[in-house]
């Protein structure tokens, strides 16, 4: 195999995932190599699809291998609305590209970025309990009272995972609720925190812990559901809990550093920035203890600056993960091969036909990833599997607050 493997092809394809759909970029090269990678539109973010089929003329041609090259290429192209979904087209033809070159190398995509630094990822049960939760129909057993939170935790200890991370819930008539006002349900654009908020969330909170027991950490996902005074209001009422750290989004990294400054928690963000740009502002803040990079959005290898960048700043790093089988693959790659790894996120509660749309999925040892060492990302979309779960118009983000 030369050096040069030109690119024949970009498609895109998708799939049913449930409350949302799985979305997938396929390189294919004149040498008949594919190059895979896996996108999302429903974190908020329509409109990459079209993106990326809009800018597919611009790598068809072109060497596969020089993918620094495309993306710099691709940037210039779209520098007049850099950023955003425009960003993420850019980081999902990246990644498939990464796909082709380590196949074309046969090796795997950890070789590409400097080598594997571990062979096994400690991971966190992300979502637990917020799944069974928010989505009843497609993550069983569902969850409907403080027992059902109980009892997860007490199945994260149980299957041998170390960590978990919840999300904030309301309880009514004794019944959760996900309360995620940053995310428009309910529609509270004032998104302030009241006593019944924090008492709810602590009472929550104790009961996973009560499942799980002392010895698994604990993560508490906030997203963007608070403003300052809101979420130095959780932070307090949280203040003797032992928590692993609590993730808080904001836009504002003044903002961030002032409540870090005053968390007796670590405090984990960044899940949503595009680029070392928009990560540089909260580094010299010194706003986070753990930055998370969410590779399938920025591109692996623009991922590693990242990290790199962070390393600079005494920071460790966490990629964001709660997608398909191979975005898991795909930051798995990532954390054997950055050295500031603090953990790696990952969704245990799976849909009843996620094992069908992969050729090969993540393998998890006493709460710990296995990295794979099979060529590329050492996974792949089976097409017929996707084909037989036809995606829906409609899903994510845009769907919540929506009445059914």
């Amino acid at each position: 195999m030369s050096k040069s493997t030109t690119i024949k092809s970009v498609e895109t394809l998708a799939c049913d995932a449930g409350w949302r759909n799985y979305h997938f970029v396929k390189v294919t090269t004149t040498d008949g190599l594919v190059g895979w990678s896996e996108y999302d539109e429903g974190f908020g973010a329509p409109g990459v699809t079209a993106a990326i089929e809009r800018l597919s003329a611009r790598v068809v041609g072109k060497n596969a291998f020089e993918h620094e090259r495309i993306h710099v290429e691709l940037f210039a192209a779209t520098r007049p609305a850099a950023g955003g979904v425009v960003a993420l087209a850019l980081g999902a033809i990246e990644n498939a590209l990464l796909d082709v070159k380590a196949k074309a190398l046969g090796v795997p995509c950890y070789d590409l970025l400097g080598g594997k630094i571990r062979d096994r990822v400690r991971v966190y049960w992300s979502h637990c309990a917020t799944w069974r939760i928010n989505h009843p129909d497609w993550y069983k057993p569902a969850i409907t009272d403080l027992d059902g939170v109980k009892a997860i935790g007490a199945e994260v200890r149980e299957k041998k995972f170390t960590a978990m991370k919840t999300n904030i819930f309301v309880y009514t008539d004794g019944k959760p609720q996900g309360w995620r006002p940053g995310f428009g349900s309910p529609f509270q654009p004032e998104i302030n925190i009241d006593r019944t908020v924090l008492r709810n969330l602590c009472m929550h909170l104790e009961a996973i812990r009560d499942g799980a027991g002392p010895d698994v950490d604990l993560l508490l996902d906030l997203n963007f559901n608070a403003k300052t005074e809101g979420y130095l209001k959780i932070l307090r009422a949280i203040e003797k809990m032992d928590m692993f750290w609590v993730e808080i989004d904001t836009f504002n990294p003044q903002a961030l550093g002032y409540i870090r400054r005053q968390s007796p928690h670590p405090i984990s963000s960044c899940e949503t920035l595009l680029g070392l740009r928009e990560f540089l502002p909260y580094f010299t803040e010194q706003a986070m203890d753990v930055a998370i990079i969410d590779t399938p959005w920025n591109g692996v290898w623009q991922s590693m600056k990242v990290a790199a960048a962070a390393e600079h700043f005494e920071v460790n790093v966490a990629p964001h993960n709660f997608y398909g089988h191979l975005c898991t693959m795909m930051n798995a790659h990532f954390c054997a091969a950055v050295p500031n790894l603090r953990i790696m996120e990952t969704d245990i509660d799976r849909l009843a036909w996620d094992h069908e749309l992969f050729t090969h999925v993540p393998e998890f040892v006493d709460g710990h990833l296995v990295i794979p060492d099979r060529p590329g990302w050492g996974t792949e979309p089976n097409e017929e599997g996707l084909r037989a779960h036809p995606p829906k118009n409609k899903g994510g983000l845009l769907n919540y607050g929506l009445k059914k």
